[in-house]
């Protein structure tokens, strides 16, 4: 008797592609592009909206916390939820939020009005970074899967370059709004080309919790607001009940993942030593840089007295050097501790940020690039060093799990620099972006301890 294939369900595996599919890689890198181009167009652009929207600067940093709000909350519950529905239906419908969440950016008429409608769009970017590295495993034959990883890693880079360009480029003949319309087009072709292309799978892993994925975007989400009305200096009880609602929120989520094999907050892999200060080094460091990125617009325009255009490709040669930085820095990894080459690369990146803050009122554009360009340079050979620290000392079988901790590494991270933005800003007045830059540094070098500390620690 002929044995009959099973049918598909939530146990089946995936088939494994003979070969790639361009229609469906075109689809995901653009819906990773668009996630990577919209964090560095909204930085670069804040000034601009916060003019035209008659916002203060500290209040305008909302247009990126809430989007970063939004993505933090909402990313872990999206990863577990791609393993019930499938990557492929996670990732249509986040794709098709953040298109129409554009749209709704671009008529925005009002600080409160945009600020909803990011949110919206960090809720959409979630569903596509919580599962696009999922949809290339399903996408590339198992030999060719390094090429694929690397590609999507390739486009965010690039993407994030080539941001503030963009935004420079958009903002010399248009208004702001045009920054968030150009994302129909691209994100509508993603669609149609995702709906044709993308490969679907079976249901696998541990199933989804909802009230484990409501205590984390609770806990997480209510914990960026409590850190969003620190930095606003708002009253005591706008920042104590956010804060105690993540507080009870944690708590509860802690105990209802007790004994669990995948935990959708990851405790199993913080409690390994080298994991939790690779963790630490990634969260302080790119704290450093949501300080810098937000910061520099404002410092380019309103101490430097450089225009919109200008203060673009001013931003540029940091995410290009950390582009040109990575993939040797990944090399050198191979032979080199991942702690000294961190610690090497944030110390860089430390003095960097120094010699920015420091920079007379008449500085060259000479001046500012070198500066801009020792900071790329330090953050490029940190990046790909801790990234490999983090994969290699989590156990085979998490590796989803601690996917998921580098990306709300990186979100927290970003997150608590913007917001400690806004406190400068709200302290010191026009002072405000010196005084982040010198923030900056400090988080850099505590970066740099933690990585250091990495080589004492088995």
């Amino acid at each position: 008797m002929t044995q009959q294939a099973p049918a598909p369900g939530r146990d089946a595996a995936p088939p494994e592609p003979a070969t790639m599919d361009l229609r469906a890689l075109v689809a995901v890198l653009v819906g990773v592009a668009l996630g990577a181009l919209d964090t560095a167009i909204a930085n670069t652009a804040l000034p601009a909206i916060a003019t035209d929207l008659h916002a203060n600067p500290a209040a305008s940093i909302w247009v990126i916390n809430a989007y970063q709000l939004a993505v933090v909350a909402s990313l872990l519950p999206f990863a577990a939820l791609g393993d019930l529905l499938g990557p492929r239906r996670v990732f249509l419908g986040g794709l098709s939020l953040f298109t129409l969440a554009s749209l709704a950016c671009a008529l925005a008429t009002t600080l409160p009005t945009l600020a909803g409608a990011r949110a919206l769009q960090g809720v959409g970017a979630a569903g596509v970074m919580s599962v696009n590295i999922a949809l290339i495993r399903l996408i590339f034959p198992a030999a060719r899967l390094g090429r694929g990883v690397g590609l999507n890693a390739l486009v965010v880079g690039v993407s994030f370059a080539a941001g503030p360009s963009i935004a420079s480029l958009v903002l010399s003949f248009a208004a702001w709004p045009w920054l968030f319309a150009i994302n129909l087009p691209l994100g509508l072709g993603a669609l149609a080309l995702a709906r044709l292309a993308l490969p679907h799978s079976a249901r696998r892993g541990h199933g989804f919790d909802p009230v484990t994925a409501l205590l984390t975007a609770l806990s997480f989400a209510t914990l960026v607001l409590a850190l969003g009305a620190a930095a606003q200096r708002e009253a005591a009880w706008l920042v104590s009940l956010p804060l105690a609602v993540a507080v009870l929120a944690g708590w509860l989520l802690l105990r209802r993942q007790a004994g669990h094999p995948a935990p959708m907050l990851p405790m199993d892999l913080l409690r390994r030593p080298m994991f939790a200060l690779s963790a630490m080094t990634s969260m302080a460091s790119f704290a450093a840089q949501g300080l810098a990125f937000v910061s520099l617009p404002f410092y380019f325009e309103q101490v430097l007295q450089r225009n919109p255009v200008d203060t673009g490709w001013l931003m540029t040669p940091w995410p290009i050097v950390v582009a040109l930085a990575a993939p040797v820095a990944g090399r050198l990894s191979d032979r080199h501790p991942p702690g000294l080459l961190g610690g090497v690369g944030l110390s860089l990146l430390c003095a960097g940020l120094l010699t920015l803050a420091l920079l007379p009122a008449d500085a060259s554009a000479l001046a500012i690039v070198w500066r801009m360009a020792l900071c790329g340079l330090g953050f490029g050979f940190f990046q790909a060093p801790n990234l490999r620290a983090l994969m290699s000392s989590a156990p085979p079988e998490r590796s989803g799990g601690a996917s998921g901790v580098i990306a709300m590494a990186r979100l927290m991270g970003q997150t608590t620099g913007a917001a400690l933005v806004a406190l400068c800003f709200g302290l010191v007045g026009t002072r405000g972006p010196e005084a982040a830059l010198f923030v900056a540094a400090l988080f850099a070098a505590l970066a740099s301890l933690a990585s250091l500390a990495r080589l004492w620690t088995r």
